[in-house]
């Protein structure tokens, strides 16, 4: 009976799923569904201007009115931001120079041998919560674990005979849905806490905040999220998705043994490159280090997409010249040229959303709703763990308007730290709730702009997929990593776990 229940419940589940993939890929093609977001905002401007709704910016005296796009000043920042919206939209100047490094080593071949001979020979049984842990740990390289994750895990599935949509997902979900947990302390920690730290030092400088305060929670939720995430993938996603039937053509066939040498120059080049990186992260007065000598933050974070595309370069230039794919300087040129080709339809779609957003942001109106949120939540006046848990609920919503972690914690934090410090909760804990309800729905929103990437990457196995299927790929990995990391919070709370050194819950 049980069996027969969870079958039922299971099966009204995949309905809901494929529901909304059909309603949401009734929805215009994402170029001009972001065209017609824009315009929303641009209506939407005006009208709530109409109503003078003006908020305070937290932590400060200033307060902030919505401005209409329908008015001069508004007319100009369209004209005249157009270009700088495109251009400075930085998923774009990221994803553009990862892939003349991922790109150059595709054309030539060493990411396919490099899968054959390393990933695909991995025990199978491990191998979806590989992707799923590679995924949460590859945000030590930021943004451009969306470039890099995603599409190689699609990759890895379909030379399983698995659905490559299943992989592409379980690794979205291991870089957005994830983003925030990490066993190591990223930039991420350093950022988050810096907020956090700067308002506690005007509401009571003796409690602070400091990068490693959630590092022993992160730890935790990096397993827990990359068993579930593996659970979700085999249990959920790829049953739904079936077998796959598509005409895409990225069999790989057996490893020669001159591709074999390519491969062995390309891990020779790989160790040198990497000895040169630590050589020059640990010599005296290193280039790569802050002004304290210490990583976090630091120039070697900061620059570390130019430093993994040339890494790619190095590896794809020794794979090439050993497989004679490469026989002259112009043959580096023309497979970035092929590679750039195939990003023609991001480009144009990256267009429209980037205005998007930039109007949205430009007319306060995400700030305002953000606002609006933590007031309400303020509002409700109860105290206790529960008040937590809502809080943590509150900035999963919050997430879907404010994509920027940073942005949305630098809105919410001298709110919350501040009224949950007067009911005696230690800010790092606090920090620890925003934490995971801001990473869980990372992956749902379009106003996450890699959230357009993945759905190129997509278009690669399916031409048709769209919106509604990468929303209906994700939402199970939404839904259960926020309940499962919210379960989490609680177990650290009721058996008094530290969530880093020294750090409880109270104060």
């Amino acid at each position: 009976m049980a069996t027969q229940v969870d079958k039922k419940a299971n099966t009204r589940f995949v309905r809901f799923l494929n529901g909304i993939e059909r309603i949401g890929n009734k929805l215009p093609d994402p170029f001009i569904l972001f065209v017609s977001l824009a315009v929303i905002v641009i209506i939407l401007s005006w009208l709530i201007s109409l109503f003078d709704v003006t908020f305070k910016q937290p932590g400060s005296e200033k307060v902030v009115a919505i401005k209409s796009l329908l008015t001069k000043e508004g007319f100009q920042f369209m004209l005249t931001s157009m270009l700088d919206n495109f251009v400075g939209f930085k998923p774009l100047g990221i994803v553009l120079t990862m892939m003349l490094g991922i790109g150059l080593a595709d054309k030539v071949g060493l990411l396919e041998t490099f899968i054959k001979n390393t990933i695909l020979r991995a025990p199978k049984a491990i191998i979806t919560y590989a992707v799923v842990f590679t995924g949460i740990i590859g945000n030590i390289a930021g943004d451009a674990s969306f470039v890099i994750i995603p599409p190689l895990a699609a990759m890895v599935f379909y030379n399983l005979g698995r659905h490559p949509l299943a992989g592409l997902a379980a690794g979205f979900a291991g870089v957005g849905s994830g983003f925030t947990a990490n066993i190591l302390v990223t930039n991420t920690d350093a950022v988050m806490s810096g907020i956090s730290a700067e308002v506690m030092e005007k509401v009571d400088a003796a409690v602070t905040v400091t990068p490693v305060d959630n590092w022993y929670f992160m730890i935790a939720s990096t397993l827990v999220l990359s068993f579930i995430g593996a659970w979700i993938t085999e249990k959920i996603v790829e049953p739904r998705l079936g077998a796959y039937d598509g005409d895409v053509k990225k069999e790989f066939h057996e490893t020669t043994p001159l591709e074999k040498k390519g491969l062995r120059n390309a891990g020779i080049t790989t160790v040198i490159y990497v000895g040169l990186l630590l050589v020059l992260i640990f010599i005296p007065d290193s280039p790569l280090r802050n002004e304290k000598g210490g990583l976090i933050p630091s120039p070697l974070l900061a620059g570390i997409v130019p430093i993994v595309t040339l890494f790619f370069i190095a590896v794809a230039v020794a794979y090439g010249v050993t497989v004679k794919k490469i026989d002259n300087s112009k043959a580096i040129a023309r497979y970035m040229g092929e590679a750039m080709k195939d990003m023609s339809g991001f480009i144009v779609l990256i267009f429209a959303a980037a205005q998007f957003i930039a109007y949205f942001e430009w007319s306060n109106i995400g700030s305002w709703l953000a606002v609006s949120g933590a007031d309400f939540l303020k509002s409700i006046g109860v105290t206790g763990i529960i008040v937590v848990v809502a809080f943590t609920l509150l900035t999963a919503l919050l997430n879907l308007v404010v994509f920027s972690g940073s942005a949305l914690w630098a809105l919410e934090a001298p709110v919350f730290l501040k009224m949950f410090y007067l009911l005696g909760y230690h800010p790092a804990f606090i920090q620890a709730a925003y934490r995971i309800a801001e990473s869980s729905t990372n992956t749902l929103t379009p106003m996450n702009p890699y959230f357009v990437v993945v759905l190129g990457f997509m278009r690669e196995y399916d031409k048709k997929a769209g919106l509604g299927t990468l929303i209906s790929l994700m939402l199970p990995y939404n839904l259960i990593f926020l309940v499962v990391w919210i379960i989490l919070l609680l177990l650290f709370v009721f058996l008094g776990i530290p969530f880093g050194p020294g750090i409880g819950v109270h104060y």
